[in-house]
């Protein structure tokens, strides 16, 4: 496990203040930003300050004045006015006036700035990159506080780069990333960056099983006509044919709710407030399925244990009135789910608060509303094949996704719409009311929504061919169902549990039924017998996707095989195998690759990048691996992708002012940021100062920073490469191994 974080530690020499602390806290204070250090403070108020610049014509940063280059003072400050410093450092050193400071800018790399313990007399110049884009980040958030005069910590500037990072994702980017469903902040958490309507106004869906919802949700329509709320009953049965229909007025789905003390009503009259839960960031702006178990991991880290927490509960809500947990909560998406992680995540946030009176409670509705969703879900046609027992991501639904980019579908649906003499837009409508009949684009489309469904859009893995295969990660995934299960139930509940009528439906039980842990165990060992018959491969040491329609094993290399290792359904010599013969294909520079070169093939114009293939990484993939290596006690091989992984996010992150993506091409080490495929990248279009990071990449880096070791921390701090760090781990334990004195044999 790693060291402590430097950032929980009191800042040295801050007095009464943190040099760490979070930006509300730190330019809130207006005290803490009156320089305390003599009378000359006076000279430099606001006012007369500007005065000055205006009567010779000069900007703050680039006055002369004494310089103070002594590297006595250990806790440096300096005295800076907002306004000017700022446009004035992005003039010097913006050059390509994108609002961020990056390696890829040429300016001099030096700023000049007043020291407060000399109350502005004496400066010290800050330079390099990283240091100005983090003056360039304090700076914007001190505005945005509306400061014009800071006090501001040499150590915000130079801070450990791994430390600056853990403390932005702990103190910043899940407050910035957290939505509720409440009158507090209903149009933040209804806007949809991906609305095709010419109206895009906010809008929420309730559906018919939380009537109490409904009406809250109409009184604050009425209470606040300004933000136009449209509130939407659903009827009961959710059909392809509903979804469809309700894409011309796509909207928000309600989700879980408390109820609590109305402060504002005299009467004590109580009220709902959502429960919050952690979109992806970007244009994701939604509670999203898997999304929410991987960023559960960091949240855990972080002590967030209450927005984990919510999130279960608000998946337990989407299964009960949905029927699944959702791609992400809006209306189009009712008809399709996301890889199943809830027994996981429910069981990691009870070891949690297992010490809280409701704890048992909430395990036990969590349980409940997984076995729910594993039967009406994965293992229900059309999902489950019949042949095999396995199961495929294969969702319901009509027509053309529509929240993709408006352009997304050109290239397929052209012929189509030529053929006819129709233009696009007629076609797509005609063709989504079933109004023209195309078996081909049917079968297109039902392998699209299956892509879709699998987390994995877009990849030459499954393009054509998702609905009809029984993919290694949706299997692994229903085996660790099925054992959590078993041991919950066998565990927790003295191996009995009472299925209770409102999760009955879609399953095979009656209202009052006892479930015992025997049955999950045999679906398991079934499982894993069909999986290694069917999906392992003794030569290649990986598990394949197998095609239930041609009934054959896949040779596309997937990363989505070392999710078995998560999953515990590798015996331990598969385990072997899988670390030595598969590993090595997916590993890169700064991680795991999503698939390996061979598999995806030849690319160019007519056959372009998909982005879940290679180069490219995700944190999911980086953080089962890990997880899953752990498990088989592979703990060399976790520490060294960890530290790539971290590593490579580091260095974008110092090197390209604060950025954190969704994901990255782990073959570039300059500027892994950068991807090259349909979606682009999400994060990194923020001006001054990211505010949210990305949600999964987010948790990857706090929870990776548990597995390496200390050495490890420490050298990602000073930036230095993998093959760097272990030829002097190497070096280091030579020396040392030559230092030892091996005891005389004894004399016979």
């Amino acid at each position: 496990m790693a060291e402590e974080s430097t950032t929980n530690r009191p800042a040295r020499g801050s007095e009464d203040y943190g040099v760490y602390d979070d930006a509300k806290t730190y330019y809130a204070s207006d005290e803490r930003h009156h320089n305390r250090y003599g009378p000359r403070t006076r000279t430099y108020s606001q006012n007369s300050l500007m005065k000055q610049f205006e009567r010779v014509g000069l900007r703050e940063p680039f006055r002369r004045g004494s310089h103070d280059e002594s590297t006595m003072e250990q806790n440096r400050r300096f005295l800076i006015q907002v306004e000017p410093t700022l446009e004035s450092l992005k003039a010097q050193e913006d050059t390509d006036g994108n609002m961020q400071i990056t390696i890829e800018d040429n300016g001099p790399k030096v700023i000049s700035l007043r020291t407060a313990a000399s109350a502005g007399h004496n400066r010290f110049d800050v330079r390099g990159t990283y240091m100005l884009s983090n003056l360039l980040q304090e700076l914007t958030l001190a505005k945005e506080y509306g400061r014009k005069q800071i006090i501001l910590d040499e150590g915000r500037l130079n801070e450990n780069p791994v430390d600056r990072l853990s403390r932005l994702i702990r103190d910043h980017f899940w407050e910035g990333l957290t939505r509720r469903i409440d009158a507090s902040s209903i149009e933040i958490a209804a806007r949809d960056p991906k609305d095709w309507t010419d109206d895009p106004r906010p809008r929420i869906y309730v559906p018919i099983g939380a009537p109490e919802q409904f009406e809250y949700y109409k009184q604050v329509a009425a209470d606040r006509p300004e933000i136009r709320l449209d509130v939407q009953l659903l009827p009961e049965k959710i059909t392809p044919e509903l979804v469809r229909d309700l894409n011309a007025k796509p909207g928000l789905l309600a989700v879980a709710t408390e109820e609590i003390e109305n402060p504002s009503d005299p009467a004590g009259k109580k009220t709902l407030r959502g429960l919050p839960f952690v979109v992806p960031g970007g244009r994701f702006n939604e509670l999203y399925g898997w999304d929410s178990y991987m960023e559960s991991l960091g949240l855990l880290v972080n002590d967030r244990v209450d927005l984990a927490k919510a999130m279960v509960v608000n998946f337990c809500f989407c299964i009960e009135h949905y029927g699944k947990i959702l791609n992400a909560t809006r209306s189009y998406y009712l008809c399709r789910s996301q890889p199943p992680f809830l027994t996981d995540m429910a069981l990691r946030v009870y070891e949690k608060i297992k010490h809280e009176p409701d704890s048992r409670e909430f395990l036990r509705r969590s349980i409940l509303a997984a076995i729910k969703e594993y039967h009406s879900v994965w293992t229900a046609e059309p999902r489950l094949d019949p042949v095999t027992g396995l199961s495929r991501y294969r969702p319901e639904g009509l027509g053309v996704p529509p929240e993709t980019e408006a352009t997304h579908f050109v290239h397929i649906l052209k012929p189509y719409h030529e053929k006819r003499g129709m233009t696009f837009e007629e076609f797509v409508q005609a063709y989504n009311n079933r109004e023209i009949d195309e078996p081909e684009l049917d079968e297109y489309f039902m392998h699209d929504r299956a892509v879709r469904e699998s987390g994995h859009d877009t990849s030459y893995r499954l393009e054509g061919i998702c609905a009809d295969l029984a993919t290694i990660d949706l299997n692994s995934l229903l085996f660790k169902y099925e054992t959590d299960i078993a041991r919950t139930i066998r565990n927790m509940f003295d191996d009995k549990l009472v299925m209770p009528a409102e999760f009955c439906r879609g399953t095979p039980y009656k209202p009052g039924q006892i479930l015992s842990s025997a049955a999950w165990d045999r679906r398991a060992k079934r499982r894993k017998l069909t999986m290694d018959k069917l999906m392992w491969d003794e030569e290649e040491g990986m598990f394949f996707d197998y095609n239930t329609r041609t009934q054959e094993r896949c040779t596309y290399e997937t990363c989505t095989t070392l999710w078995a290792l998560w999953a515990g359904i590798a015996t331990p010599r598969q385990a072997a195998d899988l670390v030595k013969k598969g590993l090595p294909r997916f590993e890169a520079y700064g991680g795991l690759l999503a698939g390996t070169e061979k598999s995806r093939g030849e690319v160019g114009l007519e056959r372009p990048n998909r982005q879940w293939d290679f180069p490219y990484g995700w944190a999911p993939q980086q953080m089962l691996a890990w997880t899953g290596l752990l498990r088989y006690s592979f703990n060399d091989e976790a520490e060294r992708l960890a530290y790539k992984w971290l590593f490579m996010i580091t260095k974008a992150f110092v090197d390209f002012n604060g950025v954190v993506v969704e994901k990255y091409d782990v073959t570039r080490p300059v500027d892994p940021h950068r991807v090259d495929a349909e979606y682009g990248n999400q994060g990194s279009d923020f001006k001054g100062v990211a505010k949210e990071g990305f949600g999964w990449v987010n948790a990857s880096y706090v929870y990776g920073l548990q597995i390496v070791n200390a050495h490890m921390r420490r050298a990602l701090g000073t930036l230095t490469p993998y093959p760097t760090f272990i030829k002097a781990i190497e070096a280091n334990d030579m020396k040392a191994l030559a230092g030892l004195t091996l005891p005389r044999t004894a004399e016979v």
